[in-house]
């Protein structure tokens, strides 16, 4: 009986739903074990490309890997990240803030457990390793523009409502890719000066990037459970389900284009 527990267990942890494969599984970097999660369809012997999902600053949650989930349902190999390693997780905005922070505040940390993840999902049997993406969400959104302008080869670079200010602006030819950013129209943690700076530098660089506006779209759009926590914690975050379904088609728009899919 003990022995069929945990088989059971095992198929559920690894299937999220028929066609679908998702497994939780392990890498490391700077001496911590990184738990990630990697999703895609077994349907298919195929090489396709990697995308690298990085978490909002709560951490590598449901959320993070359902995105991977859905990425796997339209052709890509998903790795949902772990940034804060050992699988940490916030469940208020303090702890978030500070793991968040001494990560970004890092660039040197910040590059090796993404550079970490990114060999990891390379490597995968079922990848094409020359053909890998990115999308981020709020601290997520950050990371994955800040390792497009630090060079890091990524074919697509998608930010959902996250910072695009810098301390280090691109040169030209640094971004290997595109870049797209999903922003809330509303969101008060993305200021219009910062804005107008980050096009500004795109443009400057020669950089292929488009910049997209949701109306009355607050920060953390994309995630259904955003409104709750905003109540909870008094803070300006709700859901948009309007500009949460636009922005995941411009987001497969981009990668149909870069992929040829």
């Amino acid at each position: 009986m003990i022995f069929k527990i945990a088989v059971l267990t095992l198929i559920s942890m690894a299937t999220s739903y028929a066609g679908i494969n998702g497994k939780h599984v392990a890498y490391k970097t700077d001496s911590l074990t990184m738990k990630g999660y990697l999703a895609f369809d077994d349907a298919t012997k195929d090489k396709r490309p990697g995308i690298i999902v990085v978490h909002e600053w709560w951490g590598n949650n449901e959320y993070s890997r359902k995105r991977a989930e859905m990425l796997a349902e339209l052709g890509y190999v998903a790795l949902a990240v772990d940034m804060y390693g050992d699988g940490k997780q916030a469940d208020n905005p303090g702890d978030a803030a500070k793991m968040a922070g001494e990560v970004m505040i890092n660039p040197t940390m910040l590059t090796a457990r993404f550079t970490a993840a990114l060999d990891f999902l390379k490597n995968d049997e079922h990848v094409d390793p020359v053909r890998i993406g990115a999308i981020g969400y709020c601290f997520g959104g950050g990371v994955v523009l800040a390792m497009a302008r630090a060079g890091v080869d990524l074919k697509a670079t998608v930010c959902f409502h996250g910072s695009v200010a810098t301390q280090t602006p691109v040169k030209r030819g640094d971004v290997k890719g595109k870049i797209l950013v999903c922003n809330g129209a509303a969101d008060k943690f993305v200021p219009e000066t910062d804005i107008k700076k980050f096009k500004s530098e795109m443009k400057s660089a020669g950089v292929d990037f488009k910049f997209v506006d949701y109306p009355g779209a607050t920060h953390a759009f994309t995630n259904p459970a955003a409104t709750d926590l905003g109540i909870k914690f008094n803070m300006p975050i709700a859901y948009n389900e309007k500009a949460d379904k636009r922005s995941w088609a411009e987001m497969q728009k981009l990668f149909n284009k870069v992929f040829k899919k």
